[in-house]
């Protein structure tokens, strides 16, 4: 292999969505952390997507939503009030992180 067929490494920033340019990176991570915890929450517990959304009090469709991705019509908050419902023992931590760090790609 020749130096010219080496492929460059790039660190990651912690966040893909920042890292593929796309608008409100954090808060597209921030939704995908919590629908992830939502599915970790109703597997753990064994729940099928019609249990876990009684369970949340909402609709089946919202569950389906979320296993897919689909997570344009959910608010942080509305994801954290469904995840609550279903395990009322997670907490979420924010914290701050001063952006020369962002800026050097550590956060």
């Amino acid at each position: 292999m020749s130096k010219d067929d080496e492929l460059a490494i790039t660190r990651g920033s912690g966040n893909a969505f920042r890292d593929a340019g796309l608008p409100d990176a954090d808060t597209e991570l921030l939704k995908a952390d919590l629908s992830a915890a939502i599915l970790r929450a109703q597997r753990q517990q064994g729940l099928t997507n019609a249990a876990a959304a009684q369970k949340a009090g909402v609709d089946e469709g919202d569950i389906s939503r979320i296993r897919r991705c689909d997570l344009d019509r959910f608010t942080i908050d509305r994801l954290v009030r469904i995840l609550n419902r279903l395990d009322p023992r997670v907490s979420v931590v924010v914290e701050f992180v001063p952006r020369t760090k962002l800026a050097q790609g550590r956060a």
